[in-house]
């Protein structure tokens, strides 16, 4: 709204230009906004270099949903998330979740790591939890909560 709406320059501009976002991103958003329902996410690479998988895409489009206010796809990317979660992207996952306070998906990753040791430990070993340790450590004293 503030961008459309507000004082902003793209309120009186033709053209908007979108830089934080990947095409493949805003096209999955602009599918579901026209159709209500979401793409083939696991056929749409977030760049032309680098293939990703479905979970990356989820991710993304849970940050686009979030930033443009529209609540059933930020819904239904959580729903998606949760149901794909596993050790290799439950980390980056929670980070989200934590980043947009999805309270209900944050809780199913906690509950997912803390399942059992080896889930733990497995999920510790993986690139994900790393970056999590290394760019928001306060997202892992979630963890340290349920583990005192």
């Amino acid at each position: 709204m503030a961008e459309f709406f507000g004082p902003m320059k793209e309120s009186s501009s033709q053209c908007v230009e979108i830089k934080d976002m990947e095409a493949s991103v805003f096209r999955a958003m602009l599918h579901f906004i026209y159709s209500g329902t979401l793409p083939q996410l696991d056929q749409q690479p977030i760049s032309s270099d680098m293939e990703q998988d479905a979970t990356t895409m989820t991710q993304h489009l849970l940050v686009a949903a979030d930033r443009y206010g529209l609540d059933r796809l930020k819904l239904i990317c959580q729903e998606k998330l949760h149901n794909n979660m596993n050790v290799e992207t439950v980390a980056m996952t929670l980070a989200f979740a934590e980043q947009l306070c999805c309270s209900q998906l944050k809780d199913k990753c906690v509950v997912f790591i803390l399942s059992s040791s080896a889930n733990l430990d497995a999920v510790m070993a993986t690139e994900g939890y790393k970056l999590v340790m290394a760019s928001g450590p306060s997202v892992l004293n979630t963890l340290h909560l349920y583990l005192v």
